[in-house]
């Protein structure tokens, strides 16, 4: 099995769907950095209100 630095399989899963030619992101260094962004935005919105009962943004 290879070492996966503690990410969650399903992230795995879910950040390979999106690299590559066929994906948003070129590769995979540029997915975990584009994941992480988005967490760290999350928590910045959760914590000013700014997220609905879904876990979306407002808009």
């Amino acid at each position: 099995m290879p070492n996966t630095g503690g990410v969650p399989a399903e992230r795995l899963t879910d950040l390979d769907r999106h690299v590559g030619e066929d994906g948003k992101l070129v590769n995979w260094s540029g997915a975990v950095r584009t994941s992480i962004r988005l967490d760290l935005l999350g928590s910045i919105d959760a914590r000013h209100g700014r997220l609905d009962d879904a876990g979306q943004d407002g808009n």
